[in-house]
């Protein structure tokens, strides 16, 4: 079973059980409620954790892609998500998030769009994709760091929010 240690967050899952048992289930047997109202609520709290997990992997992800501490941190080397990890449920979230990124790639600047296509899809480091790019490695950090940026603003727009 689960443990909830925050009284607000409690009472909140055990009204939203209780409503989906009478949306639901109000015409069954009065006998019948308590064993459904057990199984809604290990739902509804099993649902309340799947989702703060999911929040949480994006939450790590958004904040690697807009770094604060300036234009020479890499978010690249301190994020690694594995597409198999978690849940069915938590793969479909992350592919519906990844389909919303592939949608801010397309309408980056060009310039941006290669320096994030390469560091982030190709793997290149930043010497190799200034190398590929024609320029230096200032420019792909650069270049790097504004195409994060701008695509977390996008994904906070569509409410994915860190």
């Amino acid at each position: 079973m689960f443990a909830l240690r925050d009284e607000h967050l409690a009472l909140d899952l055990v009204q939203e059980s209780m409503l989906r048992l009478t949306e639901k289930y109000s015409d069954k047997p009065p006998e019948e409620l308590p064993l459904l109202f057990h199984r809604i609520l290990q739902n509804t709290i099993r649902d309340h954790y799947r989702r703060q997990k999911v929040r949480n992997l994006w939450t790590t992800l958004l904040s690697s892609l807009s770094p604060d501490d300036g234009e020479d941190s890499d978010p690249l080397d301190r994020i690694r998500v594995e597409d198999n990890e978690g849940t069915p449920e938590d793969q479909a979230e992350r592919a519906q998030i990844a389909a919303l990124i592939g949608d801010a790639v397309t309408r980056l600047p060009k310039r941006q769009q290669e320096a994030f296509l390469l560091r982030y899809w190709e793997e290149f480091d930043v010497a190799e994709t200034a190398q590929a790019m024609g320029c230096s490695e200032g420019s792909v950090k650069t270049h790097c760091s504004r195409a994060t940026h701008t695509i977390a603003a996008y994904l906070r727009r569509r409410g994915i929010t860190p």
